[in-house]
């Protein structure tokens, strides 16, 4: 996923309870729901075999992410999760000010961005 710098991400780190019934269909829900939100430019997730995860949403501006976190439906999953599906999480929201990419068709070295700056 390519975006235009500056924006905004929310990365969730969790690790699921033992029982999650119903846990696929509220995640479901949540895309889907959030897939019509102002703002909301998009969202990649990964859980391994133990049942930790992290899912990385991105952002036009903070007031969207904001929006997106006071939506009723939204916090009645939250909290359903802290209830049932999560032994823990751990949400950070930072502000992408810019980022860069490599895939082996470009070869070996650095290009572009990463050639002129250290970090």
């Amino acid at each position: 996923m390519t975006l235009s710098a500056p924006y905004f991400v929310a990365v969730i780190t969790t690790e699921l309870a033992t029982d999650v019934e119903g846990y696929d269909e509220a995640a479901v829900r949540m895309e889907s729901l959030v897939n019509g939100y102002a703002g909301f430019l998009g969202v990649e997730s990964v859980r391994d075999g133990s049942g930790r995860g992290i899912s990385v949403s991105y952002w036009r501006d903070l007031a969207d992410l904001q929006a997106w976190r006071r939506d009723v439906e939204h916090r009645a999953t939250m909290l359903r999760g802290q209830e049932r599906w999560y032994q823990r999480y751990h949400v950070r929201v930072a502000r992408v000010e810019r980022e860069y990419q490599w895939d082996e068709s470009e070869g070996l070295g650095l290009h572009g961005d990463e050639a002129d700056r250290s970090v």
